[in-house]
């Protein structure tokens, strides 16, 4: 990346300008929410909420996300220039983001998203990112459950009519007036464990129940 590019990218008028366009991009779309309220009255009721999705899903729940940020709800994001992007949207959308990925600044971030999630009661994770592989949950999710005492709860974004990027991810663009559905699973409570076998078992139940939701690129 060059460094004008970089100067751009970091820029906060260049947030600004991608939160405002992608709010009215977003408002074309036809939304529809499923079994938000079991975690909301859970998260009221003094619990905490660790919200969890594939990297592919991210963008399609912005637009309904931005209704969480009196929550002061926290979101990690990787320290590359693409997550500098994402990173100036999320804050722009009421999200507390901590800088770091399982390749950079892993360890510091996790304790900040910890200490957030302690005191907020909510956060958010991209279970795959910052650069998967695809469909592989990582281990950050389980950790920061475990630590904060915090209950998962994956959520799935799909549209009725999409672009599709040749990305690790698959990544998916909905396409103007599609209709998108984010739906919540089940809230999944973990134990917390110290040996690594019944650890890696929690890490594979998450990513069992969440892989079928990965969306296909269609042909």
């Amino acid at each position: 990346m060059t460094s004008t590019l970089k100067n751009i990218v970091t820029a906060k008028w260049f947030h600004s300008f991608l939160y405002r366009f992608i709010r009215l991009y977003s408002a074309t779309f036809k939304m529809k929410i499923e079994n938000e309220k079991e975690w909301m009255d859970y998260l009221r009721s003094g619990g905490r909420v660790l919200l969890c999705t594939w990297h592919q899903h991210f963008f399609a729940a912005i637009r309904h996300f931005q209704n969480y940020r009196d929550l002061k709800p926290a979101l990690m994001i990787s320290k590359s220039s693409d997550g500098e992007i994402i990173a100036g949207v999320a804050e722009k959308s009421g999200w507390h983001t901590v800088r770091g990925s399982s390749s950079r600044g892993g360890k510091e971030a996790l304790k900040q998203m910890i200490d957030h999630l302690s005191r907020t009661r909510l956060a958010a994770h991209i279970v795959d990112g910052p650069k998967g592989p695809a469909g592989i949950v990582k281990a950050g999710a389980i950790q920061l459950a475990h630590t904060a005492d915090a209950a998962i709860i994956p959520f799935y974004v799909s549209a009725d009519r999409a672009w599709y990027f040749n990305s690790w991810d698959s990544f998916f663009l909905p396409k103007p007036f599609a209709r998108i559905l984010i739906s919540f699973g089940e809230m999944i409570k973990f134990t917390p464990v110290e040996d690594s076998d019944t650890f890696e078992s929690q890490r594979l139940y998450l990513e069992k129940i969440m892989l079928p939701e990965l969306s296909i690129k269609p042909d």
